[in-house]
């Protein structure tokens, strides 16, 4: 039995605003619209289903694994939005991005302060 992650539901207060801010970041196509859904597609067949919620948003951490020469590039926009950035999920290490297992990585938080993260090698050394 094969089994794969088809997508999840992002929670945030303003979803076209939020689906829109990942998917310029990430350099993905423009979000469409699904229902009620704000839908970003990743590479891989999955996809982040960004919903309107009126209650309070608990944080929550999506991490996108890209290639090495796509690093610069969204790491280019994170700091052109002046987003303030981590290279750990404890957010100890401000400014700074992390080399894990050989690549690189950092986090940084969205419209709704869900952290995210890029990474261009998985952590473990699993691929």
């Amino acid at each position: 039995m094969a089994i794969e992650l088809n997508h999840s539901i992002v929670w945030a207060s303003d979803p076209a605003a939020s689906a829109r801010f990942l998917a310029e970041i990430l350099g993905r196509p423009e979000p469409v619209r699904f229902g009620h859904f704000h839908v970003v597609a990743l590479d891989n067949a999955v996809q982040l289903d960004f919903a309107r919620t009126q209650e309070t948003i608990q944080q929550q951490h999506y991490a996108f694994l890209i290639e090495e020469a796509d690093f610069d590039a969204v790491f280019a926009r994170i700091r052109e939005r002046q987003l303030p950035y981590w290279a750990d999920p404890g957010q100890q290490r401000r400014g700074e991005i992390n080399h894990n297992d050989g690549g690189r990585g950092v986090y940084f938080p969205d419209p709704d302060n869900h952290l995210l993260e890029v990474i261009t090698r998985p952590y473990g050394g699993w691929a």
